[in-house]
């Protein structure tokens, strides 16, 4: 019989010895450098680590909520670049979590980690609480209905501060139905929302990950300096942002707990 182990495995990169992929079921899930918490693999959490680096001047702790935990990638980032920061992992998965703290380096000080579903986690939350939510959900390569509707946007902008950002992950086909509506379902809550990705993904020339950025008060969101970035990374990126966004939305509706898609 198969066990929740089976399916789960950390592979050493061959290229950079020091470099880990969590699998599950033979699909990459997270990438951590065991030895350089500042080396980010993928491109999209690069993306998302270029959010972080504009919440705060340099070096000041942030308390963010990261939905999703995997080998704990940004953690270790935000924990190595921020000192201090207070930091919550909710991961749903008990293997992921038994494993990774088996067999990766031990969580940094100021994070901690709780089993639990992003959403009732989000609900349970005080107000006010957190400067960042990061939130990067997939269940079988599929980020879950009930964490990509209005009404859980609505939640974590509650839990947000004032000036907090809310990034989610976005794993999409090279129509980007998915990036669209939780776009439109961001802009339903959200005073300032922008989408960054591959250039040739905003072109509908390739699938994979599409970040988007989510602030609750007007013109928060850093979209020059996010686009200085987003160009000068190795996978050369683009913005889009006010009128572009509203053209790449139109006639998107918002997902909502009764349409969730």
């Amino acid at each position: 019989m198969e066990t929740a182990d089976d399916r789960l495995e950390l592979a050493v990169d061959p290229r950079r010895p020091t470099g880990r992929t969590l699998l599950a079921d033979g699909v990459e899930q997270s990438y951590v450098d065991v030895a350089d918490p500042l080396y980010l693999h993928f491109e999209y959490v690069r993306r998302m680590a270029a959010v972080v680096d504009q919440a705060a001047p340099a070096g000041v702790p942030l308390h963010v909520l990261h939905l999703g935990g995997g080998a704990l990638t940004l953690p270790r980032y935000v924990a190595a670049t921020r000192p201090g920061s207070a930091q919550l992992v909710v991961e749903r998965d008990p293997a992921v979590v038994e494993l990774v703290a088996r067999d990766l380096p031990p969580r940094p000080a100021g994070v901690e980690v709780h089993i639990a579903d992003a959403r009732e986690a989000v609900a349970a939350a005080p107000a006010s609480a957190y400067d960042l939510v990061l939130a990067d959900i997939y269940r079988a390569a599929q980020m879950p209905p009930h964490v990509a509707t209005v009404a859980f946007a609505a939640e974590v902008a509650r839990v947000l501060r004032p000036d907090g950002t809310y990034l989610v992950n976005v794993v999409d086909l090279p129509s980007l139905v998915l990036s669209r509506a939780q776009a439109a379902t961001l802009r339903a809550v959200f005073a300032d929302v922008c989408v960054v990705a591959d250039r040739r993904m905003l072109r509908g020339r390739r699938y994979g990950n599409v970040v988007l950025a989510a602030a609750r008060r007007p013109n928060r969101l850093p979209v020059a300096r996010l686009l200085v970035r987003a160009r000068r990374d190795l996978l050369s990126g683009g913005l889009l942002h006010g009128s572009a966004l509203d053209t790449f939305i139109a006639g998107t509706r918002p997902h909502t707990d009764d349409t969730e898609p």
